[in-house]
Formats: structure tokens, sequence, C-alpha cells
């Protein structure tokens, strides 16, 4: 097994017009199913009982977030999340392939729709990132052709034009992945993607698919990549959430096929495993998950990191996972909001230390409420 580094540092602060960049990758979501053998985000939640989660650590227990308040409803499919210093937040919705604008008060604008993007499964307008001067919103999405990144001003009320970053991503009608979280301090993109309904493309390391990609802003391979080209990690099914630690470490949330979804904490060069194994193995080749669920239990889509606790949205699951972290170690996890608000996919982590989540009932594998989808935000207290 080839040596890894560590993770790269945590976006440091960057100023935009006199504002800091605060950008979070819900990429807020989660969701996947290998369609020819697993139901994945298209399950209902399952009365039958499971194992435990599993962990690594003996970090201490998480303290329980609690819901402020509802922010906006009638939200279509919330996936991808970001904050600018004003507390602002901007909102993928999946389905209707636009952005909303979303103030801290509940204020929502409707920036218009991101052209290009061709809804359909699990994809559409999935994950965003901001750049570190604010200049550039970036997006994943699902083209007619592909998979793809793109990037876009945002002038007032209105999205500027659209243009091409990273192409040719293969997409499916699941598996698509879509979180982006970007690296401010070594001024990078890591972009996650699906394995398309082709497992073994993910152990290719000359492919897109199955992967964490890390690009420049203009969507070439980053300087330092094991690989000389874009990948930065591979043996990945589907990861839909990216998030920084407090020390710079890269977590991801990633959808297991039937035997465990999992919490990785993400090395340069490292290999998951998919689809030779799936959750904890044995095999030295792979690098072993921190956390594993069954996967009536999580169907992890959005992860974010406050202070020294990660928090992911289930989709199947229909509840908040908390999880404590210890540097590298991660404890137990502890469900919250079970079957309060259906599926969660956005979390996101605000510049004022709350905590947002976005809910996916909207999605077509539920009964939504009528004023779903919703944005709540949650009250967090630090450890």
């Amino acid at each position: 097994m080839s040596e890894r580094t560590k993770g790269y540092p945590v976006p440091a602060a960057a100023e935009r017009r006199g504002m800091r960049i605060f950008g979070v990758v819900t990429a807020s979501s989660l969701v996947v199913a290998l369609a020819a053998c697993s139901a994945g985000e298209d399950a209902t939640p399952d009365s039958t009982p499971s194992p435990a989660p599993t962990t690594t650590g003996e970090a201490p227990t998480t303290v329980p977030p609690s819901v402020d308040t509802e922010i906006a409803g009638d939200v279509n499919v919330p996936w991808g999340m970001v904050f600018d210093e004003d507390g602002t937040a901007f909102v993928a919705q999946r389905d209707d392939a636009s952005i909303l604008a979303v103030e801290p008060d509940g204020t929502v604008t409707d920036l218009g729709a991101v052209e290009g993007v061709e809804p359909g499964g699990e994809g559409g307008l999935l994950g965003l990132a901001l750049s570190p001067d604010g200049s550039r919103l970036y997006a994943y999405l699902t083209s007619a052709e592909d998979n793809r990144v793109v990037q876009m001003t945002v002038e007032g009320d209105t999205l500027g034009s659209v243009e091409p970053v990273l192409t040719g991503i293969a997409k499916a009608n699941n598996h698509n992945g879509g979180a982006l979280a970007y690296d401010a301090d070594d001024d990078v993109l890591f972009v996650a993607t699906g394995d398309a309904l082709d497992p073994e493309t993910a152990q290719d390391s000359s492919t897109l698919e199955g992967k964490i990609l890390r690009i420049t802003p203009d969507g070439t391979p980053a300087p330092g990549n094991p690989f000389d080209n874009e990948v930065w990690s591979l043996g990945h099914r589907n990861v839909q959430g990216l998030a920084f630690d407090a020390d710079g470490r890269l977590w991801s949330s990633e959808f297991g096929d039937k035997g465990a979804d999992e919490l990785n904490l993400i090395e340069a060069g490292g290999n998951y495993g998919w689809p030779v194994v799936e959750g904890q193995s044995d095999d030295e080749r792979f690098v072993a998950p921190k956390v594993t669920w069954p996967t009536d239990e999580a169907s992890p889509s959005g992860l974010a990191i406050i202070g020294d606790t990660a928090y992911l949205g289930a989709l199947r699951g229909e509840r908040l996972w908390s999880v404590p972290l210890d540097g590298e170690q991660a404890g137990e996890p502890e469900g919250y909001l079970v079957q309060e608000y259906g599926r969660i996919r956005a979390v996101a982590a605000a510049p004022d230390g709350s905590l947002w989540i976005g809910t996916s009932n909207t999605d077509g594998r539920s009964e939504p409420a009528a004023d779903d989808d919703r944005l709540l935000r949650l009250t967090v207290t630090q450890r």
C-alpha cells in the first residue's frame, strides 16, 4: 500500500469585499444504491432491527443538537448548501435546477435556474462551493451528457453565465456523487464522484468515477496529486458529503450497497475498497472507515463538522447522526430527530456556529408534508 499523507489544512479565512467565506459541502446530501442490486436511496425505513453502528475510536459522547427554528419551507430537494460571512446560504434545488439565497431571517430569493442541468434519478443540481474571495460559485451538476463542475457569478439577485470547469464525469440514474469542498489554503477544489453504476471503475486510478478529485479553480489536476491526474483518493461507491475538521483533515460520507454506510477520513492516494470490500475489512490494501452504519439506519449524504463533532444527514435512516471526533478517531454515533422530519439530506455549518439541515421529502421517495422540503436551523453545543 502506498504511503499516504494527511489531509490538507482547513480553509483559512478569506476576505471577499471585507467578507470571510465559510464553505460547507453538503454537499449536503446523501444518496445511492447500485440500481441493479440495492434499494439504496429509494428505500424507506426498515422496521427490522439492525446491528449497532461500529466505530474505531473511543471519543467522548456528543452534545445533543436542538432545533432552533424552521428557516424556510416549500424548497425543492435542497442538496448543496454553502454560506458567505453574512450568513446567507446558497441552496441548490436538485430537480428545479435553481439556486436560492436564504437569509438568516428566512428571507428567500430565487436566483434563477442554472443553465445546462438535466435532472433525472439522483442527478440534477447537486453540490455547491464558494471560491475564497467569493467571486465564483461552483456547482456540481448533471447535464445531458455527463456530470460536471461549473462556475458562475452571483450578480445581485441573478446568476451569471455558467462556465464549465471539469467535464466528462460519467452519469447514471444513481451514484452520481456530487459533493464539493474548497480548500482555500491551497486554492484547490475537492470533488466527490460516484461510480455511475459501474463499480469496477472505482478501482481504476485513471478514471474520474468513484473518486475524490482535487483540482485547481480552472479544472486542471492540482499540484501534488498522488496519481499525476485529478484523482486524490479512489475506491468510492457514492460520496455525497465532504467536510474539513478543525485540523484540516478531510472527511467524507459514503453510501454503501448492502453491507455498510461509511464515515471516512480521506488520505491522499488512499484506496477505500469499493467494490472489493464494503465497510470494515482486514485487507491492508484498503483504508478502513472510521464509522459504519447498517444501510437502513443511514444512507448518509450531507456532512458538516462543527468543533470536534461531525454531523451527517440520513435519508433512509430519517435522522441526523452526530459523531464525536478525537483527532483521526471517531467515537460512538448518536442519532437525533429520528423520523421527526423525514429524510434529511443537506447538512451545513453556518458562520454563526449553528447547523442548518435540509429535508429531502420531495425527491419522490416519501410522502412530503405540506411545507416540505424544509430548511431548519439547529443549535449545537461545543464540547
